[in-house]
């Protein structure tokens, strides 16, 4: 028996890359899975529902269920009928993951309204309407459920010419942690994966290059990400982790925001020379993440 075996999920953006990566594995372990793409380009333009279709198709000649659904999912109709596949095709849905996206890459001064305006739509909008729409299931359904939301370590350090998609990933972690304060209560949990790996979107990064199966494996992600799914991760909320390798081995990590000891004066306001005086304990000498420890380096 799988450890999903009979649930129901979502998964957006399911067609290629690490969503289809997740879906496969939901079904593999028991799950009936409705397999979302709208099978657009790597950019957000087109669509092209074979897409969903081939991913549907591996799923049930080997054994398991799954149904397409061709959903824009920064739409509302969109994910209402994305929601609504789920319910008409399998009764319920116990699991949402909320995967789908784009890449608009460009420098700041070169970035058009357009470029900003649809990274937020897809990334941000899509992750508030789906997360919205499973979870108002699952509490009509009182038994709890799973939803996992996806960030990026472009949104948790920062990438050059990014900042569209920067900006969009950086607010799923905080609203995954918002997002399980209030859902706890309906034993609904959310937590949320930064993926790993070689896929579409990564090899339209200049100098992304494919670093090979040995460390780019996008298996590790869709590993964790049913982890987190199944009622193994019962007792996890409000997490944010990542795991990353390929056949060379897997690390998995937690990602958390820190705050420096700082520095403190007693008795009135700092002074502009004491705040440049006391800047290195103010400051926090590592950088934002400090990938060295967290990274996965094969061993030799």
């Amino acid at each position: 028996m799988g450890i999903v075996e009979g649930k129901v999920a979502i998964v957006t953006g399911a067609g290629r890359g690490v969503g289809r990566a997740e879906a496969l594995l939901l079904a593999k372990e028991g799950a009936m899975v409705v397999v979302n793409d709208l099978g657009g380009t790597a950019d957000g333009m087109g669509n092209n529902a074979m897409v969903a279709d081939e991913v549907v198709k591996e799923i049930k000649d080997s054994g398991g269920q799954a149904a397409p659904n061709y959903s824009d999912i920064s739409d509302l109709e969109g994910v209402d009928n994305m929601i609504w596949t789920a319910l008409s095709k399998f009764g319920r849905l116990d699991i949402m993951i909320n995967n789908a996206g784009i890449l608009r890459d460009k420098t700041l001064l070169n970035m058009t309204e357009t470029d900003w305006d649809l990274i937020m739509k897809v990334h941000a909008k899509g992750t508030f309407l789906g997360t919205r729409a499973a979870a108002r299931v699952m509490r009509t359904q009182k038994t709890g459920g799973a939803i996992l939301n996806t960030t990026s370590i472009s949104g948790l350090a920062g990438n050059f010419g990014q900042a569209n998609y920067g900006c969009a990933k950086a607010g799923i972690y905080s609203f995954t942690k918002i997002a399980a304060m209030e859902f706890a209560r309906y034993g609904i949990r959310v937590n949320c994966v930064g993926p790993s790996g070689f896929t579409r979107l990564v090899a339209t990064i200049p100098g992304a290059g494919d670093r090979g199966d040995e460390i780019s494996s996008v298996e590790p992600s869709a590993r964790l990400a049913v982890f987190l799914c199944s009622d193994m991760a019962k007792d996890l909320n409000g997490r944010v982790m990542s795991s990353h390798g390929g056949t060379l081995g897997n690390k998995i990590i937690e990602f958390k925001m820190s705050v420096s000891e700082g520095w403190q004066k007693d008795g009135g306001m700092a002074s502009f020379d004491e705040i440049k005086e006391n800047l290195d304990k103010i400051l926090i000498k590592e950088p934002d993440l400090n990938m060295g420890s967290g990274a996965f380096i094969p061993k030799a």
